[in-house]
């Protein structure tokens, strides 16, 4: 049996990779994910891991030095933000072409300019193209649950991705929940030990990593990469129900609310679907056919599955955290209405981009986007494909 301990988001992450114990965590500060490693560096100052615990000069260094831990070997660890996700940005690719499993735990934060340390998706939205599975927790409990199954995700010899634990920083990095913390033995057996593939510490079986790869074998190495996200996904769903068994808590790609008879809808990442299932509640008492699809898996992105769940909307709001400068939308808006045209869900969609800097969203913005899908379910077309919500126009 588990606990049930008081814990913010950062611990409920720490406390996880303290009971992984991984070879290696290389990681450098940065608002709100210090914590994260601030709390596993007391862990193994204390003697409580044994791990090689490596304090470099920027996170650069730090992604650079976790993946040529892994590249050697060794299951490996880390935590971010913002910033430092973006000096992070020319090694996520390298890690993912080499198919590296490394788990990054990213408390996400908007990026500068001007400088802003609070809670949106730019960040993970940034990086979702480079090749990394994405997760996106909404509370505690999932920001710890998503961090231990990360793992075993990653690790799959169909699989070998490296894989971000996203969750909203400070929302959910620093507020403190009641998180189910699972014995350790428990965790570490249900993660298992660490099977590396082809390690280059096997000096009996000398290859070479990181080779010149032009146009001749070049696009053939990016195809297979592609493909490892048919298996991801499938890992993503069967590691869920396996945790579930063994924990009590399953995942899967995302999680519908309501959606079954429900006319209007909302799509959400991250601590906002926890405000929006409470609206949904409320507006379901008073009535209305209303839902909520929370997605988890973000990459890889489930596109048939979104479709299914939404094809019998009447209307749906599609919640961006993040802007994508220069195009029609936000970057989850395109990936939803891309999914619902190319599975023939003719269903009218409208972007609500919101929250951008930390800015507050309050339960009567939700309840007016529902107000607002009523009129796009009656007209059958958004009179306006993409709105601001709470900002000073």
């Amino acid at each position: 049996m588990g606990k049930v301990m008081p814990l913010e988001g950062n611990n409920a992450v720490a406390e996880a990779m303290r009971q992984i114990n991984p070879d290696v965590v290389a990681a450098y500060p940065i608002t709100p994910s210090t914590e994260i490693v601030q709390t596993f560096a007391k862990f193994h100052a204390n003697g409580q891991v044994d791990t090689n615990f490596v304090a470099v000069e920027s996170e650069h260094s730090a992604m650079s030095a976790c993946t040529a831990a892994a590249v050697a070997g060794g299951r490996v660890m880390n935590a971010t933000s913002s910033q430092g996700l973006a000096l992070m940005w020319e090694i996520l690719f390298i890690t993912a072409s080499l198919r590296q499993p490394v788990v990054l735990s990213v408390a996400n934060r908007a990026l500068s300019g001007n400088i802003n340390i609070h809670c949106d998706h730019s960040d993970g939205m940034g990086a979702r193209d480079c090749g990394w599975i994405q997760l996106y927790g909404e509370n505690a409990q999932e920001a710890y649950d998503n961090c231990i199954q990360a793992i075993a995700i990653a690790e799959r010899e169909d699989v070998r991705l490296p894989t971000m634990n996203c969750f909203d920083g400070f929302l959910v990095s620093h507020a403190y929940e009641l998180v189910e913390v699972e014995e350790d033995a428990a965790v570490k057996d249900w993660v298992g030990p660490y099977k590396a593939v082809r390690p280059l510490l096997d000096v009996k079986n000398p290859y070479t990593v990181g080779p010149l790869d032009l146009w001749d074998y070049y696009f053939e190495h990016k195809r297979n990469q592609i493909e490892a996200y048919v298996a991801a996904k499938e890992a993503i769903i069967e590691e869920g129900k396996r945790f579930g068994k063994v924990f009590g808590r399953e995942y899967g790609l995302m999680e519908c609310v309501d959606l079954e008879d429900a006319e209007l809808a909302i799509v959400a990442l991250g601590s906002t679907a926890g405000m929006v299932k409470d609206t949904v509640s409320e507006l379901r008492e008073a009535g209305k056919k209303v839902g909520l699809l929370k997605l988890r898996s973000f990459r890889p992105f489930p596109d048939a599955e979104i479709a299914a769940a939404l094809k019998n909307c009447k209307a749906v709001a599609i919640l961006d955290r993040a802007a994508s400068y220069g195009a029609a939308a936000g970057p989850l808006y395109a990936e939803v209405t891309s999914a619902l045209y190319a599975h023939k869900a003719e269903v009218p969609c409208v972007n609500m981009i919101y929250g951008l800097g930390g800015r507050e969203v309050q339960p009567e913005q939700l309840v007016d986007i529902y107000k607002a899908l009523e009129d796009v379910k009656s007209s059958g077309q958004p009179a306006q494909p993409v709105r601001f919500v709470g900002i000073r126009e």
